[in-house]
């Protein structure tokens, strides 16, 4: 656990939604071994509960329902042999194509009490998103866009935000933005985004030990802290079923 003082900071939020945990099915834990050791990591900052969202782009990630939920179990299994006390449940990172648009018609998605976790093209925004976000919702599903701040693409056009806010996106910042991990750019929109009280999860985003190596200095910067003034966040209402 992160203290701060004498205490443990009391906005400390427990619950992690958005990791790559699961070994070996995307860019995040490369093994069994990587992927303890990361949750090792996370429960020494203090976290007891995981949602891990592995990619879920065809062509790139082909992963598929079954195949997390069977990673799923088998990192269950790995974490009561080593003694790791941490609840993990898994939901997926949807990159928001017509293959996302096909599985949601088709009722094949991962979530948490019915939260999406979708993802844009770093490159190019989104085609079809009015109708993607309207199919989810028509099937009483939460959209919430993974880590907005990292779009670039919408530096330039801040309104952009509250449009996708109109939607009904709910918006899941990476904590590492916040001290300027990814970019200075990056920085500053999520520093924007939690002015604007935009902010309803946050997230480790975690694939390496780098990633849970600088979270020890998010939890004590000034700008974690104030994140829980304009923002009401989300993650420790989240249902993990074990």
């Amino acid at each position: 656990m992160i203290f701060f003082g004498k205490k443990s900071f009391s906005s400390f939020i427990g619950t992690d939604f958005h990791s790559h945990l699961i070994p070996g099915i995307d860019d995040g834990a490369k093994d069994m071994a990587h992927s303890l050791g990361l949750i090792r990591g996370l429960a020494e900052l203090g976290y007891r509960k995981l949602v891990t969202t592995p990619h879920i782009k065809i062509g790139q990630y082909d992963n598929t329902a079954h195949i997390v939920r069977q990673g799923l179990y088998e990192l269950r299994d790995a974490l009561i042999a080593n003694n790791i006390d941490m609840q993990i449940e898994a939901a997926a990172e949807y990159y928001c194509d017509e293959t996302f648009l096909q599985a949601i018609r088709q009722d094949e998605i991962l979530h948490i009490n019915r939260f999406v976790l979708i993802e844009f093209s770093y490159v190019v925004p989104p085609i079809n998103l009015e109708e993607t976000i309207y199919e989810l919702k028509s099937r009483d599903y939460i959209p919430v866009l993974a880590h907005p701040e990292r779009y670039i693409y919408y530096h330039n056009k801040l309104e952009i935000y509250e449009y996708l806010k109109t939607l009904g996106i709910h918006f899941q910042i990476n904590l590492n933005s916040l001290i300027g991990y990814y970019s200075k750019p990056v920085e500053m929109v999520a520093k924007y985004l939690s002015q604007k009280g935009f902010v309803d999860f946050i997230g480790s985003d975690t694939h390496h030990f780098k990633h849970t190596d600088t979270l020890q200095k998010v939890f004590k910067s000034k700008t974690y802290k104030t994140l829980f003034e304009n923002n009401k966040i989300l993650n420790d209402k989240l249902v993990i079923d074990v």
